[in-house]
């Protein structure tokens, strides 16, 4: 009944309610995804997303999104494709063996994506239309949690966390090709405006940079409070980096590599809010607005987006949440 009643919503609410575009909420505890109207944050739609959504990808043509369903207690073996064009009913992708699907990106060409699985230590290319794993890329031992795809779509980066290292990975050889040492807890990962691959290290407090093809640190920023995501500003200025136990975002000069300001993210009510990494706040997830000065952050114990101003770095508004909201997504 939950289900249909979800899908029901889905199809009642108009999926392209803002002409601007709208923001994918995946709410890891509620087994669902939000879709939010980016003029004012009110929930345009709903569905049911599978267990434990933790990260989601929206195609080039912004007519689909991918959402990994982690699980919970016992592990998930399943993607979820969501028709955001049209009215069809959320799909699950079976992917056999390999458990715990997490990070997620689209390749730039054809209907298929990226996905690590923490369980079978693989980077799956699976194809969408065929519904089926298309190759499996093995990268070893420590836990492969995040991916990042070069501007070419050629190479692919991973970031494991037990292992606390990145890899660089041929997409045409299927296979890895340098893993070198980031830092404890490595799990956000990014590729920068000028090819560089940018990895927070949780346990560590910073974030280190390296080089696109030998993977070769050029530097290390120091950013407190459990760094967990960074992403970029559509422009290349700026690169972003949530820190959940600080309940704090860090705003680098992409090129300086330097910080030009720290945006606190504490939402009224949140202090004793639960996420999967403890009390508090927690904001992990976050995505640029790619048409508005703006970055929306999940505060996963808050069950709130954090809106946030580019222009001078302040909290414009929070908008409600399922329960702990983490991956993100925009849909034009």
């Amino acid at each position: 009944m939950h289900r249909r009643f979800l899908f029901a919503l889905a199809l009642l609410l108009p999926a392209a309610a803002s002409a601007q575009g709208t923001l994918l909420v995946g709410n890891k505890s509620d087994d669902t995804v939000w879709r939010l109207s980016l003029e004012d944050g009110r929930r345009v739609a709903e569905f049911a997303s599978g267990a434990g959504p933790h990260e989601i990808a929206v195609a080039p043509d912004g007519r689909s999104a991918v959402v990994t369903a982690y699980g919970h207690q016992q592990p998930g073996h399943a993607l979820t494709v969501l028709d955001l064009a049209g009215d069809a009913a959320p799909r699950s992708i079976d992917l056999g063996p390999h458990g715990r699907p997490h990070g997620v990106r689209f390749l730039p060409v054809g209907d298929e994506v990226l996905v690590t699985t923490e369980h079978s230590h693989a980077l799956l290319r699976v194809d969408l239309e065929q519904g089926a794993v298309a190759q499996a890329i093995e990268v070893g031992d420590g836990v492969g949690h995040m991916v990042a795809l070069a501007r070419g779509g050629d190479v692919a980066y991973v970031s494991k966390i037990a292992a606390g290292t990145v890899l660089r990975v041929d997409l045409a050889a299927g296979e890895v090709t340098h893993e070198v040492a980031a830092g404890e807890g490595a799990e956000g990962i990014e590729v920068a405006p000028d090819g560089r691959v940018w990895v927070t290290n949780r346990d560590e407090d910073t974030v280190t940079v390296h080089e696109p093809d030998t993977l070769a640190r050029v530097d290390t920023l120091p950013s407190p409070g459990f760094p967990i995501r960074v992403v970029f500003t559509p422009d290349g200025r700026h690169a972003l980096v949530t820190n959940a136990k600080a309940a704090t975002m860090s705003v680098f000069d992409a090129a300086a590599r330097t910080l030009v300001a720290t945006v606190e993210l504490r939402p009224e009510g949140a202090e004793a809010g639960q996420s999967m990494l403890g009390q508090g706040p927690m904001p992990i997830g976050a995505i640029a607005d790619p048409v508005r000065p703006r970055v929306y952050v999940a505060i996963s114990g808050g069950d709130r987006i954090a809106v946030v101003d580019t222009a001078d770095w302040r909290v414009l508004d929070y908008w409600p949440t399922g329960r702990q909201p983490d991956a993100l997504g925009i849909a034009p």
